[in-house]
């Protein structure tokens, strides 16, 4: 009998968080616009609409999530690569003043870090970390703090009345680099992700200014190489690479994101998700209507380490690197590296 009162009472509050959440009936469901890059379409989940598009947008991504979760009508403008101008000629459109909730993150593919991530992923004697992230870093704290400002004026001037909620990004790395096909050394890693901070820095101090709340992601325990991960590794396929995957997504971002889009907390359970895979079909029918639009985005990819190229054999000859001797590699890795380092 007590076990029948409990089952009856978790439906009646199961019940009661669905309603709360949800519109009031006949009410139009509040207008929700997901902006930005990979790291919104949820890119690394490893499931995507077929929308016409190669955005790679996902129900698994955080803005599916959370508008189911909430009953939102989401409008998924979020594509993978895109960059602060692709944003505004191929995404603002969908901003009207009747939004009610706008999510954003933009800023990696400016300082093409997916770039950056395949330059140092190689050995450092065919490749020049040290000076692909400074090229970076050079991108963010010069162009970009304007492009993010002009950027945060036309979406505050589009949807006047919406709650605007910006996201960053992670750090990608722990320290180690545990699969054998890539060479990022710790100093890398490290480098790599204190760009990633100062990325945050900077879209951060450039969304207070535009009076929109900015959350940076921490993904600490939960790195590439961690037990448990919520951003892939080097993936199959290899385009999910080092990017937020569907933990990522539902435990790292929607809390993070959730409360100053929403104004509460969100939380994700198995109906959330299941109500998130049955709009599927409406979202890929939504987005085809700008595949025009979308097919100017050039897609992010990351590119693995191809030691048979013609171009990896060159420079182990000018290396003196014995390409079938592991050992001999990863000798003329740390030595190259170091000269990087004391330029």
């Amino acid at each position: 009998m007590m076990i029948r009162r409990f089952r009856s009472a978790a439906v009646v509050l199961l019940l009661a968080g669905a309603l709360l959440s949800a519109p009031p009936a006949g009410a139009a469901a509040p207008s929700y616009v997901a902006l930005g890059d990979s790291y919104s379409s949820g890119t690394g989940t490893r499931a995507y609409l077929p929308d016409g598009s190669s955005c790679q947008r996902s129900v698994y991504a955080y803005p599916s999530l959370i508008a189911s979760a909430r009953g939102y009508a989401l409008n998924f403008r979020a594509c993978s690569g895109a960059t602060v101008p692709d944003v505004v000629a191929a995404q603002l459109g969908a901003l009207t003043p009747a939004t009610a909730y706008v999510s954003l993150s933009v800023g990696g593919n400016d300082a093409a870090f997916v770039d950056v991530l395949t330059e140092c992923a190689k050995p450092a004697w065919m490749s020049n970390c040290t000076a692909a992230i400074d090229r970076a870093q050079a991108v963010i704290t010069g162009s970009l703090p304007g492009s993010l400002s002009s950027l945060y004026r036309q979406v505050r001037a589009r949807a006047p009345q919406a709650r605007v909620a910006v996201a960053g990004y992670p750090r990608i790395f722990n320290g180690e680099d545990c699969n054998a096909a890539t060479w990022f050394s710790p100093e890398e890693e490290a480098r790599l992700n204190a760009t990633a901070d100062l990325l945050n820095r900077t879209t951060a101090t450039a969304a207070a200014a535009a009076g929109f709340t900015f959350r940076a992601p921490a993904f600490t325990g939960h790195a590439v190489c961690d037990d448990v991960e919520w951003v892939n590794g080097l993936s199959n396929p290899v385009s999910d690479s080092y990017h937020p995957n569907r933990a990522g997504h539902a435990s790292g971002y929607v809390p993070l994101m959730g409360a100053p889009l929403t104004g509460s907390t969100v939380g994700i359970t198995q109906g959330t998700v299941q109500s998130a895979e049955l709009s599927a079909p409406a979202l890929a029918q939504q987005q085809e209507a700008y595949a025009a639009q979308d097919a100017g985005i050039r897609p992010e990819r990351f590119v693995l380490p191809d030691l048979k190229s013609p171009a990896a054999r060159t420079a182990a000859a000018r290396a003196g690197v014995d390409l079938a001797d592991r050992a001999s590699i990863e000798q003329a890795d740390r030595a190259a590296e170091a000269r990087q380092l004391s330029r």
